[in-house]
């Protein structure tokens, strides 16, 4: 019988952090551990959380390289520092496990000055700021991929190659063999832009899809995700075109439409990778040119070179080049499947088990009812011009 155990998840206030820590926080319950989450009031809107986590909002600082954000930015990280230390007071957890983002950063710092076990978990092929600024002092460092640029190497012994955690609706089509399509059949393209759509996506796609070859663009069903503001023109678009498209803002069944899709048309977020490689889809991935450390463009690297994506740059991602690709990828016989099983091969279906696991390994001894000494409850933190420069960086 396993010890049951408290955890705190950190993360910040996006579906890219939290995407992750619901999952991670969702094997932890089942294996019969509590489990609260700190995030920002962002993070506190976004759905999805296991209905059994406690939420809590602390302050998150952002520092950037405009200097007038640095004393207001840390006074609030240690506000939040403070803040944190309170909980883990009560809350008592084995171990805080952090995914990214400002929100991360006072919980973290907070977990150090407790002397609280801890963990980050990096989503993305370039470590963030957050995940760099305090590498040095946790105790683990979980990758989704093999290759992390602005990892030191002097961290290596502590890092574990995990992946990133998917939703078990997913994990699910795993075991569905890719979806069979004859050379007369529908061909089934999805076009998501992540949470919130894209609008480049709805500039260029349609216009794209029109100029494939007659005999493939009539057999074409899309569904794409679209922003508010740009699903009009779009459906427009589309009955110019005489492309039947299924438009939306937001696809709740996404792993359904997912399983029956024959190739997918993305940005390159990390979350959304991680689900195409479980799924074994094959895609066209745009990443965005504005996204930290440019690494979306990062992130497709293992994909690509595996033969399970193509990527497009942004600066290049026109109605023709598009086209030219879906052809090279679609009209090869064999082709598409082969993609399909060479992304699956990217995959790392364990993820949410592996990182439970490890959070696991750290875990202090079980919650005795003994007298504790009455902790420094100061924020010892003071603000300092060299770590916010550190930070902006």
């Amino acid at each position: 019988m396993s010890i049951s155990r408290h955890y705190v998840l950190a993360a910040g206030g996006t579906g890219g952090h939290l995407i992750p820590a619901f999952a991670l926080g969702q094997e932890l319950l089942h294996r019969g551990h509590h489990v609260a989450l700190i995030t920002d009031e962002r993070g506190a809107k976004i759905p999805g959380a296991p209905d059994k986590i406690a939420t809590h909002i602390l302050p998150a600082g952002r520092i950037t390289r405009n200097p007038g954000s640095w004393l207001p930015g840390v006074r609030a990280i240690a506000q939040g520092r403070l803040m944190a230390r309170r909980l883990y007071d009560s809350f008592e957890p084995s171990a805080v496990i952090g995914f990214g983002g400002y929100p991360a950063f006072p919980a973290l710092l907070g977990a150090f000055a407790e002397n609280v076990p801890t963990i980050i978990h990096e989503q993305n092929a370039v470590l963030g700021r957050v995940n760099r600024f305090t590498a040095r002092q946790v105790n683990a460092i979980a990758t989704a991929y093999p290759d992390i640029l602005r990892l030191s190497p002097r961290y290596q012994d502590k890092v574990h190659l995990i992946g990133n955690p998917v939703r078990e609706e997913v994990l699910a089509l795993r075991d569905q063999p890719y979806p069979p399509m004859s050379a007369d059949g529908i061909f089934r393209v999805l076009v998501t832009g992540g949470s919130q759509g894209a609008t480049i996506l709805s500039d260029v796609v349609p216009d794209g899809l029109a100029r494939l070859p007659l005999n493939l663009r009539r057999r074409l069903q899309v569904t794409q995700q679209c922003r508010a503001e740009d699903i009009d023109a779009v459906r427009q678009a589309y009955a110019t075109h005489e492309i039947p498209a299924e438009l939306a803002t937001y696809l709740p069944d996404l792993p359904e439409r997912l399983g029956w899709a024959h190739l997918v048309i993305a940005r390159a977020g990390a979350s959304t990778i991680a689900e195409l490689t479980c799924a074994g889809r094959p895609a066209i991935l745009v990443p965005l040119p504005s996204a930290t450390d440019n690494h979306q463009s990062y992130n497709v690297k293992e994909m690509v070179h595996a033969g399970g994506a193509r990527a497009i740059a942004q600066a290049s991602f026109t109605p023709v080049e598009l086209a030219k690709q879906i052809q090279k990828i679609a009209l090869e016989p064999g082709a598409l499947e082969n993609a399909a099983k060479a992304a699956k091969g990217c995959g790392r279906p364990l993820a949410v088990s592996d990182l439970a696991d490890l959070v696991e390994s750290f875990g202090k001894a079980p919650i005795m009812h003994i007298i504790k000494p009455k902790a420094d409850k100061s924020s010892g933190f003071a603000p300092s011009p060299a770590l916010a420069k550190d930070m902006a960086q």
